[in-house]
């Protein structure tokens, strides 16, 4: 569970990425699932988005993505989202206490 500051810390951290998924009117399937992952495992924070066709809000994609993969949310606004996953193997980001 993310503290506030670590949350505002990784929003601050997310504002500059670019949108590297999108879900579309399938849902979240298994293969956002699995690219999702990767790029968890690769990054730790990645924002997504849903597009206006999909019968999901943003916040539902993303309850239903940070479940199927264990990671946080940090951030849903309008149509994007941000998740943060911790790597296990070689952390990059260091969230503050």
């Amino acid at each position: 569970m993310l503290t506030s500051k670590q949350r505002a810390y990784l929003r601050s951290l997310a504002n500059p990425l670019p949108t590297i998924g999108q879900i579309g009117k399938e849902g979240v399937t298994d293969s956002v699932i699995q690219s999702a992952h990767d790029a968890l495992k690769a990054r730790e924070i990645i924002k997504l988005r849903v597009l206006e066709t999909s019968l999901m809000t943003a916040r539902e994609a993303c309850e239903e993505l940070c479940e199927a993969l264990d990671a946080e949310p940090v951030q849903c606004i309008g149509t994007r989202f941000v998740i943060y996953k911790r790597n296990a193997e070689k952390p990059t980001i260091v969230l503050p206490k």
